[in-house]
């Protein structure tokens, strides 16, 4: 069974036997019977924190919380200046459709302010319009202020003017002044959108990967900044700094927020790197290892001394990782998604992610490139335009693979996090003394009381992790002692999950689950759903106290009564139900096992005046009241929906005109052209799938084409040059372009109108990518075997003449690192440049109006 777990059997022991290899059960223990303390009050000064309606955000030692109720949300990064403003809003509802409830963007100075005292606030800049978009999504806003971002952009985000005459990142009058008038003007952007004023902005981060000190730096810059900030009327409940690489801060002034990455593409390393300690659980520190700070640290940071007395939030949890010249690390779904388990079995209480959205970087004023290089001073070398990340929506709001992964996890949190948010970390009896253990099972429990939690991780990117054979968990609690599965399960390589003890659901105590809850669904009188999600070949048991057995009427599996438990064994899952408890004078509790597929296309949203479940394989978000739907390369739709739509819904389609203005211009995405008129579309509904209604719809079918032709040879390519602060290799210098091969592509405008959007998709094999207009580049890549993708809408008002592609060659000799999977056979040629193929993929959109 390639993932999940499967059942100990009596053949697998037997073939053991036979083969020398027999083991025993395993019972890996943990011992949460220690009381949890009551939470220390936070060493943390907020700022206002009441909003005119008397809502009120708070914090302690241990957690967030919102009226004073326990709070563990979902954070994800998204760059407004590296978006078309003309997307913002769409975007922002899918991040909420995606489970992420508060959104963080940096201010990058230098998109600002790229000449002395002339700030630019406007199109794709318009800091203050996206803020209220998000508002308008409902998520909470977390402004990441700077004044030096990092960001993989141009010397942090600060002007080259500033860099060019002044010291930076330290209390330098001069510096300082200009920092004061900086933040004056994001004050003025961010006027009445503060929490305080009834407005959704929750937070203020000052500068990033901060671990300088000496006179005028360290604690008492930060200090300053925060100082400034509060003078710039930017009052939120909570400051933050990162806490990572020996951050320097003065405590109680800001929280610090951590992160983790599978992968350190910063890292100077050509092969693949050891196992990353951000699969293993942390039972001690907060900090992970490496996160490509650019400043040196002498010491551990306050970040390590603060733990006691603040929480333990998350900021920069990789949803993916950039690409960079040296190092190309492609991470897989299950590469990100495993960590969750990980970060919030070890006690994150703020689940934060850099990046959830991948942007493109804005071209300076006379062109110039405002990305992080070598030539500039900078550590790294990364693409003058693309900033995919491969995160889990892309520049282009495509979904992929990981945010399918990601959403269950972050439904468990918005329905269970209040129950997380309290509990504590305990430590299993045996644990991965390092994190090159790839044998000793890793699994942490989160426990108050006799409640809590069970997170196993069994994956380990780029590296096999042993099967934990015939395996069960015996968890001792201050009451009583659970033990499961009732029958031992091989944990096999790559699974990863949470498992409920004693979980309440509406009054019935659910002692343990072997699947992963994901979302409560209230309906009054008519009772509550209980959805929770199988991996794949995972045998699913519900354990309830025995004296609930009269009361269970199970919809599939077996009900026995043993042990003092009502177990039900051998669930199939499904959109059904799998159980329903009905008790005397009670409300009745269904509880749903989905499968893991279904899991993974699972969202909540409030459709038609009330929060339903949403079951669909397309992207799927909620705007003005309607469904709206995205397939990319599909014509066809379908979506069950739970409870049922009180009327018959209609479907429409009918996408936004496309840009008539050439991409990147000042105002060239901010304009709101008139909607194409919409066209019914006929929807059929398609019977039931369990507990859902489920509809269909296909819209007329477009086969898109693109002409490929040659139109320059490769040349030599020169050969790669070793040096710059990281003593590695370095990005071709500009006049070494001249070796690129060139390919232009002819792609009819008149076939891409009507629909949402189209993938230009540029298979290549090379060194790095380019696509242009004339002499105007679009977009770049560097080769690492992950798809390149670029959204045509943006870019229509250019496709009345050819785009060209131009690819770099990729020497034999070049000494980057590339995934095993990708290195090209050169095929004894010294070097290789050539596309493969180019395609364009329509993106359908359908609109669902109950």
């Amino acid at each position: 069974m390639p993932f999940g777990l499967r059942r100990h059997s009596i053949a697998a022991l037997i073939a053991g036997v036979l083969a020398g290899t027999a083991s025993a059960d395993t019972m890996l223990s943990i011992d949460a019977s220690a009381a949890t303390p009551a939470p220390k009050a936070a060493a943390l000064r907020m700022g206002s924190s009441v909003a005119p309606n008397g809502d009120r955000l708070g914090a302690n030692a241990r957690y967030l919380t919102r009226n004073g109720a326990p709070w563990l949300p979902v954070m994800g990064e998204f760059h407004y200046s590296r978006t078309p403003a003309s997307q913002w809003e769409a975007e922002l509802r899918k991040m909420k459709a995606a489970g992420i409830d508060i959104v963080t963007s940096y201010v990058m100075w230098n998109h600002h302010e790229e000449m002395a005292g002339k700030f630019d606030w406007q199109g794709n800049r318009d800091l203050r319009r996206y803020v209220q978009l998000a508002a308008k999504a409902g998520l909470d806003v977390v402004v990441r202020v700077g004044p030096w971002a990092h960001a993989e952009v141009r010397y942090g985000g600060v002007p080259d003017w500033v860099v060019n005459t002044m010291p930076t990142r330290s209390n330098d009058p001069q510096y300082m002044a200009l920092v004061e008038k900086l933040y004056a003007q994001i004050g003025a952007q961010l006027k009445g959108q503060f929490w305080k004023d009834g407005g959704r902005v929750i937070g203020i981060q000052l500068e990033n990967e901060y671990n300088i000190d000496g006179p005028g730096q360290g604690a008492a810059h930060i200090a300053a900044l925060k100082k400034l900030a509060l003078k710039a009327g930017m009052d939120v409940p909570y400051y933050t700094v990162t806490g990572w690489d020996g951050t320097i801060y003065p405590t109680g002034e800001v929280t610090p927020v951590f992160g983790g990455y599978p992968d350190e593409p910063w890292g100077t390393s050509t092969k693949e790197l050891p196992p990353k300690e951000t699969y293993a659980f942390r039972f001690d520190t907060r900090v992970s290892g490496d996160l490509g700070a650019q400043t040196a640290a002498h010491a551990p940071g306050t970040a390590e001394t603060d733990k006691d007395v603040t929480p333990f939030l998350g900021a920069e949890y990789g949803a993916g990782l950039p690409f960079m010249y040296r190092r190309r690390t492609v991470v897989s779904a299950d590469d990100i998604a495993s960590m969750l388990p990980v970060q919030l079995g070890s006690g994150v209480n703020l689940m934060g992610y850099y990046m959830f959205h991948g942007g493109r970087n804005p071209t300076g004023l006379g062109g110039t490139s405002m990305e992080e290089s070598t030539l500039s001073g900078g550590y790294n070398d990364t693409t003058m335009i693309s900033y995919d990340f491969q995160a889990p929506l892309g520049p282009d709001g495509q979904q992929r693979k990981v945010l399918e992964k990601l959403r269950p996890f972050h439904l468990f949190l918005h329905d269970f996090g209040s129950r997380l948010a309290p509990m504590t970390v305990r430590k299993p009896d045996a644990s991965p003394a390092t994190p090159d253990d790839l044998k000793t099972a890793r699994f942490a429990v989160r426990s108050e009381g006799d409640r809590g939690f069970l997170f196993v991780n069994n994956h380990v990117r780029q590296y096999p992790m042993a099967q934990q054979q015939a395996t069960q968990f015996s968890v001792k609690l201050p009451g009583q002692t659970i033990t499961l599965p009732a029958t031992p399960v091989d944990i096999a390589d790559g699974a990863y999950f949470i498992w409920p003890l004693n979980l309440d659901l509406d009054g019935v105590n659910l002692a343990y689950a072997t699947a992963q809850p994901l979302a409560l669904l209230d309906q009054g009188k008519a009772g509550v759903v209980a959805v929770f999600g199988a991996s794949a070949g995972v045998p699913v048991e519900l354990a309830f106290d025995a004296a609930l057995a009269p009361q269970i009427h199970a919809g599939s599996g077996q009900l026995a009564v043993t042990g003092g438990r009502a177990l039900l064994s051998g669930v199939q899952p499904g959109a059904g139900a799998a159980l329903t408890v009905q008790r005397a004078g009670k409300r009745p509790l269904t509880i749903v096992v989905l499968t893991a597929e279904q899991s993974q296309q699972l969202s909540v949203a409030e459709l038609g005046g009330q929060r339903r479940l949403i079951l669909s394989g397309q992207q799927a978000y909620v705007a003005e009241g309607a469904l709206q739907m995205r397939s990319a390369g599909s014509n066809k739709f379908r979506f069950a929906v739970y409870p049922a739509l009180s009327g018959k819904p209609t479907a429409s389609t009918g996408s936004p005109a496309w840009s008539t203005a050439a991409p990147g211009g000042k105002n060239a995405t901010d304009s709101h052209s008139k909607p194409a008129a919409e066209e019914r579309v006929t929807l059929r509904a398609a019977g039931n799938n369990g507990i859902f209604q489920t509809f269909e719809a296909e819209l007329p079918a477009r086969d898109l084409k693109a002409s490929v032709t040659p139109t320059r040879a490769a040349q030599e390519a020169a050969p790669i040059v070793i040096g710059g602060g990281a003593k590695a290799a370095m990005q071709p210098l500009p006049e070494n372009f001249k070796a690129a091969g060139a390919w232009q592509i002819n792609i009819p405008r008149e076939q891409l109108r009507g629909l949402d959007d189209a993938l230009l998709q540029i298979d290549f094999v090379g060194d790095i990518g380019r696509l242009y207009s004339g002499t105007r580049m679009l977009d770049d890549w560097y080769y690492s075997g992950y798809q390149w993708q670029f959204g045509l809408r943006q870019a229509s008002a250019l496709l009345d003449q050819p785009l060209t592609v131009s690819v770099l060659p990729l020497r034999a000799d070049a000494p980057i690192y590339l995934p095993k999977e990708a290195r090209p056979d050169f095929a004894g040629k010294a070097q290789v440049a050539a596309v493969r193929s180019v395609s364009v993929i329509p993106v359908y959109q359908l609109r669902v109006t109950p």
